[in-house]
This record gives C-alpha cells, structure tokens and sequence, in this order.
C-alpha cells in the first residue's frame, strides 16, 4: 500500500529546463549589449551549452563563460548577464499547470509528500520557495544530505527514514530514467515516469501531465 509520494524536483515539478534556457538566453542578449564582441545568436548558443557543461547548480559560470571567450571578466558584462538572468528566471520559475491542485489532492488523502533531488540545499529551496511549493512538502532531500546523487539509494532511503516509511510504501515521481527511475526500483520503490519532462524509458507507471497521479493513486 502506497502511503508516501516523493518527487523529483526540476523538470517533474517545475520545468526547470525551460527557465534555464530563457535566463540564459536574456542573459547573451544582456552580454552583447554591454559589448561582448560575438553575435547574439552565437553568445546564446555557446553559453546555454557552457552552462550545462559546466554545471547546472554552479555559481561562477558566466564568469568563468566570459574568461573562457575574453581571457577577462568585464564586471560591467558580468553584471548585466547575472541581472537579466535573474529577472528572466523568476517570470518563468512556475510549477507544471495543475501542479499544486495535484499536490493538495494528495496531502487530503493523507499521503506523505517529499522532494529528492540531486541540487544544491539552498538553490532547491529558492527553487522550491518562488515556485509556491513549500507549503506541501514534509520532506525535501538533497545533495548535502547525503553526499550521494541519483541513482544512489542513499537518498532515497533518507527520504523514507524522514517520513517514517518503509521503501515499498512509496511512489517516486521523476523524469529521468537512469536517476530517477533506476535508483527508486533499486531502493524497492514504485516508481512514475514524468514523461512531460522530455525523457522516454520504463518505470511501473508513466504520465504525460501531472494531474494523472490522481487516478494512479
């Protein structure tokens, strides 16, 4: 019997793929602006592949994105990059439609909610708060919890040991198959498939809008 649900955080609950893209993408335009020497288009290209390349979570990439194309840090660029990005991100860091709805139906159920995912604490709660999420989670499991990352058990099994369930008890919500996917089943969950997030693969159960899970469940 299912009595806890945990879900994967970007690109599950909030399409994080999409923001990240559009910040970056204001961010170039932003750069070009304050006379970085590429085309738009181009700077656009390069950073949004950096980024990902270099890390999602990180905290220096369009510095380091800048020295890697000048040999310098312009700080007027810098600014202008890490501004634009910011207000862009926020215009689109939303939950998936019928997210919330979803999330409330489950907690009158009475299932116990958590979040495990492979970012940094801070950056998943800044996340988590702007997205308008906070209020529905019991349990929000992160790197630093751990030190281990998806498909490890570890945090999953750190989510069950918070809530106080046993892993055959819970359903794990996510995206991405080799992470989300394979470490739930190896830590005797049930698992879901997002399929709105973009990936394709086999779990017990697949949804191509969150809304689905109340019929699952």
């Amino acid at each position: 019997m299912i009595k806890a649900v945990l879900f994967d955080l970007d690109n599950t609950l909030i399409n994080f793929s999409e923001f990240k893209k559009r910040a970056s993408s204001k961010a170039a335009l932003a750069m070009k602006k304050a006379g970085l020497k590429a085309d738009s288009k181009k700077i656009e290209e390069n950073l949004v592949e950096f980024y990902f390349h270099h890390g999602i979570e990180s905290d220096d990439a369009f510095s380091r994105f800048l020295f890697k194309q000048t040999g310098e840090v312009d700080p007027r660029i810098l600014a202008a990059a890490i501004n634009a990005y910011l207000k862009e991100k926020y215009r689109y860091l939303k939950p998936y439609p019928g997210t919330r709805q979803t999330l409330s139906y489950l907690l009158k159920k009475q299932y116990k909610l958590g979040i495990v995912t492979d970012g940094l604490r801070l950056k998943a709660w800044m996340r988590i708060m702007e997205a308008g999420l906070d209020g529905y989670f019991q349990v929000v499991v992160t790197y630093e919890d751990t030190g281990k990352q998806k498909p490890n058990i570890e945090p999953f099994l750190k989510a069950c040991e918070q809530l106080k369930v046993k892993p055959n008890q819970c359903l794990h919500v996510g995206d991405w198959p080799q992470r989300d996917i394979d470490g739930a089943k190896a830590a005797g969950m049930s698992t879901c498939l997002a399929l709105y997030g973009g990936m394709t693969g086999e779990a017990d159960y697949s949804i191509k809008d969150i809304r689905e899970l109340t019929s699952i469940l």
